[in-house]
Formats: structure tokens, C-alpha cells, sequence
């Protein structure tokens, strides 16, 4: 198991902080539809994403802000991403509420963990599957915008890949529920008296 430090200025960090920076520079150029800048922005900022998890484990860059810089600037790309689409006509609506709902749950799952002595659960290998594919997702949409030659091709495949993502997302999701619900009921559990003290 790999120690997590407490450093805060590492390259995978530093990633975390481009990507960040990098989602209203994508939102501006795709509120102006220059759609091949706007996917060269995506496509290198879905890269980063990948190269700071691979920089954070190879060189034991693991870091306790990374941990949460890294998911969060994850879910920020992602909503932003699919609202700058669905404004511009390129999702539905419905597709953005199902995801947006999803992470809204998740978050109301924290304070119930907290108020029994529980931190976040570990991420479960469905939702980082889930978050793959809906970061492959979105540049392929973005592909058909950008060149509509090639949209009979990257629209269904793009469209396929971000339904597959967010069904996964839900179903992590209800496996994230279903952990907190047997964390809950074990706390409460231990913390009922026994039988044994009950006959003292």
C-alpha cells in the first residue's frame, strides 16, 4: 500500500490544477463554437487526468489533496462538459439532471457517514469505469462538432459510451448506498448494549 503524503506542490497535483484552470477556457470556446479548439482542450485535459493517476503511483506521488483535487476537478470537467454540450444542443437535458442527481446523492451520503465516525468510501472500480467512459465520452461528442464529416461515426459511439457511463454511475452509486446503509446499521449494532449488560 502506498504511503500518502501531505505534500501539496507535486506533478500530479499540478495536473490537477491545469485541468482545472482549463474548464472555462473549454466552456468560452465552445460557448463560441470553435469546436476544434474546444476539443483539443478536452482531449488534453481527459490526458492529464490519466497521466497524473499513472504519475501519482509510479513515483509514489500520493498525496492527501491530490485525493480530493483529483476527484473533484473530475466531477467539475464532467458537469461542465456536459452542460456546455447540452447548452449548445448536443445532449439532452434529462442526460446531464441524471448524472448531476447521481453525484448530489453520493454528496448527501458524506454527513451520514461522518455522523457515525465513517470517512468517504474508497472510489469503487464501477464508478472509475464510469468516470472513463464518460471522460472518452465527451470528446467524441465534441469530435462530430467539431467535424461533421465524421459525426455519422463518433455521434452514436459517443452517445453509447456516455449512456454506458452514466448507467454505471448510477449503479455505483447504489452500491455506495447500500455501504453506507450496512455502515449505519453495524454502528448502531455495536453500539446497542448487550444482552450480557442488559442483565447486570
Amino acid at each position: 500500500m502506498q504511503a500518502v503524503s501531505s505534500r501539496v506542490v507535486t506533478i500530479p497535483n499540478v495536473l490537477s490544477a491545469v485541468r482545472l484552470v482549463l474548464i472555462p477556457v473549454f466552456l468560452w470556446l465552445l460557448g463560441t463554437e470553435q469546436y476544434g479548439w474546444a476539443l483539443l482542450v478536452i482531449v488534453v485535459s481527459s490526458l492529464t487526468d490519466f497521466v497524473d493517476g499513472f504519475i501519482a503511483r509510479r513515483f509514489n506521488q500520493v498525496s492527501r489533496i491530490g485525493q480530493v483535487l483529483d476527484p473533484a476537478v473530475d466531477r467539475l470537467f464532467i458537469f461542465s462538459t456536459l452542460i456546455g454540450l447540452a447548452w449548445q444542443g448536443f445532449l439532452p437535458w434529462w442526460l446531464v439532471i441524471l448524472i448531476v442527481l447521481r453525484d448530489v446523492g453520493i454528496v448527501l451520503l458524506g454527513p451520514v457517514l461522518a455522523t457515525h465516525g465513517y470517512g468517504p468510501l474508497p472510489v469503487h472500480h464501477l464508478g472509475k469505469v464510469a468516470t472513463f467512459s464518460l471522460l472518452f465520452a465527451l470528446p467524441t461528442l465534441v469530435l462530430g462538432a467539431a467535424f461533421p464529416a465524421v459525426a455519422a461515426v463518433s455521434d452514436p459511439f459517443g452517445w453509447a459510451l456516455a449512456l454506458w457511463g452514466a448507467f454505471l454511475y448510477w449503479w455505483a452509486g447504489a452500491i455506495y448506498l447500500r455501504e453506507t446503509i450496512r455502515l449505519v446499521r453495524q454502528d448502531r449494532v455495536d453500539a446497542a448494549p448487550s444482552s450480557d449488560t442488559l442483565g447486570n
